[in-house]
Order: structure tokens, then sequence, then C-alpha cells
């Protein structure tokens, strides 16, 4: 238990407080985009599965390589200090994405790549979504919200009992509240300490220079 009041830490370390946030019933969007992505099922996709609404399209990667994962990885994340799976071997990280359970979409609008998301399904009834972002030039779009709805379409799909996700105060300063807007309940807080992923060398020194370095 953290006690009242301020708690220093040494320096190279960054510090967040992490809201845990769930979903117990599935929103009536989910149901909605789970039948039309039926519907407009895209068999010239190639190596994805293409559903959606017309500007944005949720696909799944499937088998993603690892170097095309980092990449977008640390666009997506960078600007917010994501760093977990960038601290990953080439093994860890493949284990995780081979899993029959983890399920890796790309979101696209007409022709560009505008975001990613994850889905751990590990656990059947209580189906994650491990990430979810729009790349930073799209945002304030209102593409978001359109891509959520495709991303819930999928992870209710398999009737689990709840899913739910976590944010931090290191993300976007609108993260938690979009996933509020979203139909997501907040139920759990934390913090989380963690050795700052500039200074391993995982993200570049100049990342996230809201949040600065200390030595």
């Amino acid at each position: 238990m953290i006690r009242d009041g301020y708690t220093d830490l040494t320096a190279g370390k960054i510090a967040a407080v992490v809201t845990y946030l769930e979903m117990r019933e599935r929103p009536v969007a989910a149901e909605t985009n789970s039948h039309v992505s039926q519907m407009r099922r895209d068999p010239s996709a190639g190596s994805g599965q293409a559903m959606g609404h017309p500007q944005v399209r949720s696909r799944r990667i499937e088998n993603p390589g690892l170097d095309w994962y980092r990449k977008r990885y640390r666009r997506a994340g960078g600007p917010w200090l994501w760093f977990s799976r960038l601290e990953m071997s080439d093994e860890q990280l493949a284990s995780v994405l081979r899993r029959a359970t983890t399920e890796v979409f790309m979101a696209e609008h007409e022709l560009d790549e505008i975001g990613i998301a994850e889905l751990d399904r590990s656990d059947a009834q209580n189906v994650e979504i491990t990430t979810f972002a729009l790349f930073a030039e799209w945002q304030g779009r209102g593409l978001g919200q359109r891509f959520m709805a495709e991303v819930l379409a999928r992870a209710w799909s398999g009737d689990p009992a709840r899913v739910w996700l976590h944010t931090c105060t290191l993300d976007g300063p609108g993260a938690l509240a979009f996933y509020l807007k979203c139909g997501f309940r907040a139920y759990k807080r934390a913090i989380e300490v963690a050795d700052d992923p500039r200074v391993r060398g995982f993200l570049p020194l100049d990342a996230a220079p809201g949040v600065p370095i200390i030595r």
C-alpha cells in the first residue's frame, strides 16, 4: 500500500496512475457493426480480413512480422512512452503474436494506415483490448470512435462476459474520457513505476517531450 503524500522516485524512473476500465454488456453499436461487417467482408484483402465502416476499415493482420509490428507500435505509442512490447526479445514477442488468442488489427482510412489495435482472448470470458491507438496525425478527426466500434464488434464476437482495457496518465490527455464515452466503466486504479524506456534505448530521447527525463 502506498502511503498518502509524495513518494520520490530514483533517477531514470517514470510513474503513472493506471485506470482499469471494463464493459460488461455488448453495446448496440457492436452488434450492428458485427452484422454489417459480415456483409462487407472483403475477399480481396490478401493477408487480412477486412470489415467495417466506409471511412474506417479494420483489417486483421495474420502472423504480423516483428519489424512490422514494432514499427507501428512505436508509431502509435512513442508519444506516450509505450514500452512493454519493445522490451521483449524476438522470441518473447513472437510467442505473444503467434498465439491463437492474440488478434492484431490495422485501421485504414481510404489508402492510409491510421491506427492499430490488439485483442487478447487468452481468457475467453474476459477479453482484453491490450492495444488501441490512432496514429498522432489522424487524431481529432472523429475516426477513433468508428475504429473502437469495429474493435468492440470483434471483441464481443465470442460472447465473453466482459471486455476490458487500461489506460494511464502517460497516455493522450483525452484517452480516459474517450473510453468512458465509448461505454467503459472505471473499476480500479494502480500506480505503475518503471525504468524510463528512453534511457534504456527502446525509444528515442526526444520521445514524449512533455515528460522530461530525470537522470
